[in-house]
Parts: C-alpha cells; sequence; structure tokens
C-alpha cells in the first residue's frame, strides 16, 4: 500500500515538473501527424513527376525491344505502334548469322575493359601528380594539357592514321587501345582525378610519410583506395566511350571479325543491300545490356565523382 502511494506521488510531481505529459502528447500528434502526410504526398508528387518526365527516355528504349519482333511493314507505319501486331522471330534469328555478332560483340567487350582499366591508371596517376606533387611551371602544363579537349578528333585522324600505318599496324586493335588511354580522350579523367585528389587533407600524405611511404606508396596506399567515386565516373564514361567505339574503328579495322559490335551494326544487310531494320535494332538491344549493367552498379559512385570535381581547384 505505502509502494502505490510513493509510486502515484512520483508520477504526479513528474506531471507537475513536464506541465501534463498528456496535454503535451496531444498538442505534437496533430503536428507530427501532419508534417507525415505532408512528405508523403511531397513523395507522391515527386515521383509521379519523375516517372512522367523519364517517359521521352524510357520509351525509344522500349519500342527498340519490342521492335525487334516486329516485321519490316511495320517500322514505317504511322502513327507508330509499340506492341508488334504481327509477332516473329526472323529478325532475331538473323542476328548471329548474318554477322559474326558474337564475335563482335566480345571484341566491343575486351576492347572497352583493356581501355577502361588502363585510363583509371594512366588518368590517376596523372591526376595525382598535377593534385599533389609540386613541379615547375605544373599549372602551365595543366592549361596546355585541358586545351587539348579543344581539338577535334577528326583535325589529328589523318596524321595518325599515316603513324600507324608506318607502324604497321593497321587493322589491329592495338590503335584502337592506345589511343584512348594515351591521346586526347584521356584529358577529361585527368581533370576528375586531379579535382578529387585536390579534395583529399594533407594530414593524410603526412601520416603516410610517418610510416615511411615513398611518393607511389602515398599513391598506391592512401590516394587510389580513397578514390572510389573518381574512379566509379572515369570508369563508367571510358566504357561508355570504348563500347560504343564506330569512328576510329571504321578507320583503322578492315576485317570484320575484329569489328566492335557498334560498326558490326551498319552491316546488317539483305542481299539487295537494303538494311534488316528489325535485325538490326535487335542487336542493338544486346548492346545495351552491358552498359546499363556498369552504369546501374556505380551510378552513386558516378554522381559523387562528378559532383566533387568542382569542390577545390
Amino acid at each position: 500500500m505505502r509502494s502505490d502511494v510513493i509510486t502515484a506521488q512520483a508520477q504526479g510531481a513528474t506531471g507537475d515538473l513536464t506541465g501534463g505529459s498528456e496535454p503535451v502528447r496531444s498538442r505534437r500528434t496533430p503536428d507530427s501527424a501532419h508534417a507525415r502526410r505532408h512528405r508523403l504526398w511531397s513523395k507522391i508528387v515527386l515521383y509521379t513527376l519523375l516517372c512522367v518526365l523519364s517517359i521521352p527516355f524510357i520509351y525509344p528504349t522500349i519500342w527498340m525491344i519490342f521492335a525487334a519482333f516486329k516485321p519490316t511493314d511495320e517500322f514505317f507505319r504511322i502513327p507508330p505502334t509499340l506492341f508488334p501486331e504481327t509477332w516473329t522471330l526472323d529478325g532475331v534469328a538473323k542476328i548471329f548469322t548474318v554477322t559474326p555478332f558474337a564475335q563482335q560483340y566480345l571484341n566491343s567487350l575486351y576492347l572497352a575493359t583493356v581501355i577502361t582499366i588502363g585510363s583509371i591508371i594512366v588518368c590517376s596517376l596523372g591526376g595525382y601528380a598535377f593534385a599533389r606533387i609540386r613541379f615547375p611551371f605544373a599549372g602551365k602544363l595543366f592549361l596546355v594539357l585541358m586545351s587539348g579537349m579543344m581539338i577535334p578528333g577528326e583535325v589529328t585522324i589523318i596524321p595518325i592514321f599515316r603513324w600507324v600505318a608506318d607502324l604497321g599496324l593497321m587493322n589491329t586493335h592495338i590503335p584502337l587501345i592506345v589511343l584512348p588511354i594515351f591521346g586526347p580522350a584521356c584529358i577529361v579523367g585527368v581533370f576528375i582525378f586531379r579535382q578529387f585528389y585536390l579534395s583529399l587533407p594533407g594530414e593524410l600524405e603526412e601520416a603516410g610519410r610517418l610510416d615511411g611511404l615513398g611518393r607511389l606508396g602515398l599513391f598506391w596506399r592512401i590516394a587510389l583506395p580513397l578514390s572510389g567515386p573518381a574512379i566509379a565516373a572515369v570508369a563508367i564514361m571510358k566504357f561508355l566511350a570504348s563500347f560504343n567505339m564506330y569512328f576510329e574503328p571504321l578507320i583503322f579495322l578492315r576485317s570484320e571479325e575484329l569489328f566492335p559490335v557498334g560498326l558490326g551494326l551498319t552491316r546488317y544487310q539483305d542481299g539487295y543491300g537494303e538494311p534488316l531494320y528489325n535485325t538490326q535494332i535487335g542487336a542493338t538491344a544486346l548492346t545495351v545490356i552491358p552498359v546499363l549493367i556498369v552504369f546501374l552498379f556505380a551510378q552513386r559512385q558516378f554522381v559523387e565523382g562528378l559532383s566533387r570535381t568542382g569542390l577545390k581547384g
């Protein structure tokens, strides 16, 4: 009995100190419920707007997938239709028979993988040198490097073609690998890595020097493991550009077995030289798959890597 009295007194004292728990709860509950409803409706409106805005970007891809199962006469129908009225597998069946599509697909994967890995190594080393190493004329050299972005590839393709021909590298994959890694295409990657390394605190390198690390050890043990967003951004850009390569293979390659898939898609023709539209579109849909996989797995790091390129200059 005595314990019940003490408990009641304690509850009363607590209520007096807080002004009563029930009135406080009654005042906060409507506000929090209103805030939750407001956030819910804000998300609904936002996602609805995003879905509507994504239609112009998603619709061509969906149409391309279904167009592979259409007969040719439905391609030019007005108004265009999304789903085929007559389903056929004739176009899909010719994807691997008209051209060596499987070999070209492997060529594109091989070229994209090698170029991406090589570009990450070269661009990360170049970006680290410009960001963390003090050497004479570093700023002027970086300005000269960035000015290379303004030179169109069509201007330099003739001297590069003669150089490749003189070295006997025509109809090989070597110029397709060397040029994207060491040519003007790597400048954006160097810039992204440089900006990322500029944002790293200098205390990290000081701690590494205390542990006895040299310049290469600082790069390999500290800078490179922390540059995941920059690596993802450069990897996605280089993989996309390399997998969809068309202009350079058109100049340097002659054999269809060496073609990447971007150039091989132009060779889908019938015996009269007319394009096989449904076969060509079906093959194009297959080329989108690795690009989507790479982007879906690294999109967050890609956005973060691009957002950090302007933190410090």
